[in-house]
């Protein structure tokens, strides 16, 4: 008999959970949602890509920062509460050192005319892994035409319009939503093709 293919996720231990966000928060200082994305989807695959982006983008709309956020439901999703507290303690405690330390260091040293440079080169890095992962994900969703579309908008929107993340949520949340079901059928008649 052959062996059964393994399944297409991993359901993770309370260790694992906390294990896993603790590494998300160590290795992603500054750029937390790219390494968040890589551990959970790539490396650990606890979830598909397309429930990856569904919980960031819930993440996202929420007050407050979305890794977090998503830390939060993830955790939540595989042991309840005390997945949600394990996975966000794991999110926040090395960053929370490592700024500690790098707020004393730059106490110390930030008047130095050597330092804006470095700090300029650290967001440029940060904002490159952000975009490298936002890349990545409208990639491998296989993003239908209309997805395409609002996802450019709220581009626009951000980039260069400067809008602010609520006006564009209420704007353009419900125009996704029914196109989504639109597409689905559940709406408008027998909807798209598929």
């Amino acid at each position: 008999m052959p062996e059964a293919p393994p399944p297409a996720t991993i359901i993770p231990g309370p260790a694992e959970l906390f294990a896993g966000y603790l590494k998300i928060g160590l290795f992603g200082f500054g750029g937390v949602a790219a390494w968040a994305r890589r551990v959970i989807v790539e490396e650990r695959h606890w979830l598909t890509e397309r429930d990856y982006a569904e919980v960031l983008g819930l993440g996202q709309v929420l007050p407050g920062p979305n890794v977090g956020n998503a830390a939060v439901m993830i955790g939540r999703r595989f042991h309840g509460l005390s997945g949600a507290l394990l996975a966000t303690a794991g999110l926040y405690c090395a960053p929370f050192v490592i700024l500690v330390l790098l707020c004393l260091f730059y106490d110390r040293y930030g008047q130095l005319p050597a330092v804006a440079p470095v700090m300029a080169g650290i967001a440029a890095g940060a904002a490159g892994m952000v975009i490298g992962t936002a890349f990545k994900m409208a990639g491998k969703l296989k993003l239908r035409p209309e997805a395409v579309a609002i996802l450019l908008l709220a581009t626009i929107g951000a980039a260069w319009l400067g809008l602010p993340l609520p006006v564009i949520v209420l704007v353009l949340g419900p125009i996704s939503i029914a196109l989504s079901l639109w597409r689905a059928g559940l709406i408008g008649g027998t909807g798209a093709a598929r």
